[in-house]
């Protein structure tokens, strides 16, 4: 027994023009200056989320400052960029903390953990306070570490 089929059913579709990228000029926080060098290597969101081991989701999130990127993520972010996207003053003790974290992707307790103080002292120095026995010893390794300051020019 035949049964009888349909011919062909026309089905139309309408999608809408899409809209136009922003692509900021002069980026003013992180996600703008992760979105506009995706959009000028021609990378999406997905070639990206690759990249960084994150879902599609984190860039998505991170390009429209919905949520901030963590700091294990910073030397890959550093290093697709080509150059340093945050505004430190390395001159000062609590700049050159930050900077050093952010080069090598630690966390304040991890940075902690490595030179042997507590995480409490580390939020205490970036925000520019306390002292402590250890933090002349930790100024000069620092300084050190920060000499190649390459890294943190645009």
């Amino acid at each position: 027994m035949d049964i009888p089929v349909l011919p062909c059913l026309r089905q139309e579709r309408q999608f809408s023009k899409p809209t136009a990228v922003f692509i900021p000029e002069t980026p003013s926080f992180l996600g703008e200056h992760i979105r506009k060098k995706r959009i000028e290597k021609g990378l999406f969101q997905t070639d990206l989320a690759r990249l960084f081991n994150v879902t599609h989701d984190c860039i998505t999130y991170w390009e429209n400052n919905r949520s901030k990127p963590q700091v294990q993520h910073y030397p890959d972010i550093i290093e697709f960029l080509g150059y340093f996207p945050f505004e430190l003053d390395i001159s000062t003790f609590e700049g050159k903390i930050k900077a050093y974290r952010y080069i090598n992707g630690l966390s304040q307790k991890n940075f902690a953990k490595n030179m042997g103080i507590d995480p409490a002292t580390v939020t205490r120095w970036e925000e520019g306070k306390g002292r402590g026995p250890k933090r002349k010893e930790i100024e000069a390794f620092l300084s050190d570490n920060l000499e190649n300051k390459s890294k943190l020019s645009d």
